[in-house]
């Protein structure tokens, strides 16, 4: 939907406290929520998932996979609100849709991993705590980012994504539940001795695959061969396209739709609160990550919403917005707020910088938070739908990193510290039993992966000295890497 002169004048459009002709703010609104809700209940299918009461999981706690769905439809359009409309210092009052945020789900899914709803009241610690650290960060956030050049943040990004990738393919394949009986029945058969019986195993068939691929290829389509809000809403109507083949393939069950509440208020530490010093240095230190992404988002919005940079105020009063929603959604049991980048490009598309557009959004956000009907409808996705649909998302999140990676001057000493952390990381995500030997608080914070990369890539980046010249890497490339005049 682009924008037209009907809208306003280009000064107007450009200015965040104008409000558009309502019957051109509600659909605008609309498409915000669009482009942002998939990847907002997401994160919340990935940590129950992990935690065992997930799809698939035939857990009688399935039904807490549905609340967590409605906060973080509830949740992310209250922090969206927090933002647009700010109180004293804490909001850009930009438009700015918040969502919940995909950085922190390499922290989360150790400290919840197959320990079901018990562990929540963990979590929920470090989304709280973490939100009064991370609104803390306003105040000095101006004076951090010096530590965090593209070579860390688009290092971290990517390790976010390769994090992730994994569970995309797992949710394609059949989802966890499925890949655990597959592994019993060959582990049994091992015991015994005997060929493995492999009837009813359905992890990794051509059905689940095929229906993947049907999400996949759709979304591709809509999105290159479409425009304006269709291309924008591409990886829904993927899912729906793939929702609708899983219907007829007799793969969706609508049981939990009847038992869900027609109307359900948020209750108070709904997981319960339990100190966990693992989960409160995971997520203070992500929060230097996920402050460092918002100022980013917010000079993005500036630049292409209004043409202009970002005033400190606006940058001061997103991080304070960002932690002040994190700390009131796990205090309702949800998960950590961020900015969603996908919406500033929608911003910079349509060129209507108008804030009460996103306040509409957030306000359908809430009103859906209410209905519980809607995360049970939410839950009837096959798990193989939403793994096409996060296959596609997390590879952006891959490519997202290797774009900021782009903007790096590739000397030796900068190679030398991707080549470190990224080795750390990634190797200690893929092989947690390297730390088999280490405390229970520090084997999680560094079987993640992400926080020793993005430590090590800090620190290095601080410690070594800036090379004279230019330094080039012919023995790994051949002489052009770092070499940006050629």
């Amino acid at each position: 939907m682009a924008a037209h002169s009907s809208l306003g004048t280009p000064e107007q459009l450009r200015d965040p406290n104008y409000t558009p002709p309502l019957a051109s703010a509600i659909p605008l609104g609309i498409q915000h929520v669009l482009a942002m809700f998939v990847s907002n209940v997401t994160p919340a299918i990935i940590i129950a998932g992990a935690a065992g009461f997930g799809f698939g999981s035939n857990s009688p706690d399935f039904p807490h996979l549905i609340y967590m769905i409605q906060m973080s439809m509830l949740f992310a359009g209250v922090a969206t609100l927090i933002q647009t409309i700010g109180f004293g210092p804490v909001g850009a009052r930009l438009p700015i849709v918040q969502g919940t945020s995909f950085a922190f789900i390499p922290i989360m899914i150790p400290l919840v991993a197959g320990k079901g709803v018990d562990a929540m009241g963990a979590l929920m610690c470090g989304v709280i705590v973490g939100g009064l650290f991370h609104a803390l960060l306003g105040t000095v956030i101006g004076r951090i980012r010096f530590a965090l050049p593209p070579l860390v943040t688009g290092l971290v990004v990517t390790m976010i994504g390769l994090a992730l990738v994994k569970v995309g393919i797992q949710y394609a394949a059949g989802g966890v539940p499925a890949m655990a009986k597959l592994t019993g029945a060959l582990a049994a058969a091992k015991a015994s001795g005997t060929p493995a019986d492999l009837s009813g195993i359905e992890y990794g068939s051509l059905l689940n695959w095929g229906v993947a691929l049907v999400v996949i290829a759709v979304t591709l389509g809509v999105k290159f061969f479409t425009r304006g809000i269709v291309s924008v809403a591409a990886v829904l109507i993927g899912l729906i396209a793939g929702y609708i083949v899983a219907y007829f393939l007799g793969m969706v069950s609508f049981t939990n739709v009847g038992r869900a509440a027609v109307f359900a208020l948020p209750q108070p530490f709904h997981f319960g609160f339990d100190f966990s010093v693992a989960a409160i240095i995971g997520f203070c230190l992500m929060s230097f990550i996920s402050a460092v992404e918002t100022v980013g988002d917010v000079s993005g919005i500036t630049k292409g919403g209004a043409g202009r940079e970002a005033t400190i105020e606006e940058i001061r009063g997103a991080t304070f917005a960002d932690g002040i929603g994190t700390f009131v959604s796990g205090l309702f049991g949800a998960l950590p707020n961020t900015s969603f980048s996908q919406n500033v490009g929608l911003i910079a598309m349509t060129g209507v910088m108008s804030r009460t557009v996103v306040t509409i959004g957030a306000l359908f956000l809430i009103a859906g938070g209410f209905f519980p009907k809607v995360g049970a409808v939410i839950s009837t996705v096959p798990i193989e739908v939403l793994g096409g649909g996060v296959i596609v998302m997390f590879g952006m999140v891959v490519a997202a990193g290797i774009s900021m990676l782009s903007d790096v001057n590739w000397n030796r000493r900068n190679m030398v510290i991707f080549a470190i952390s990224i080795s750390v990381g990634l190797g200690l995500q893929l092989e947690p039993n390297a730390l088999f030997h280490l405390p229970g608080t520090a084997k999680v914070l560094l079987t993640s992966g992400l926080l020793p990369a993005a430590f090590l890539a800090i620190v290095l980046n601080l410690v070594l000295p800036e090379e004279i010249g230019q330094d080039q890497t012919e023995e790994v490339t051949g002489g052009m890497a770092g070499n940006k005049d050629n």
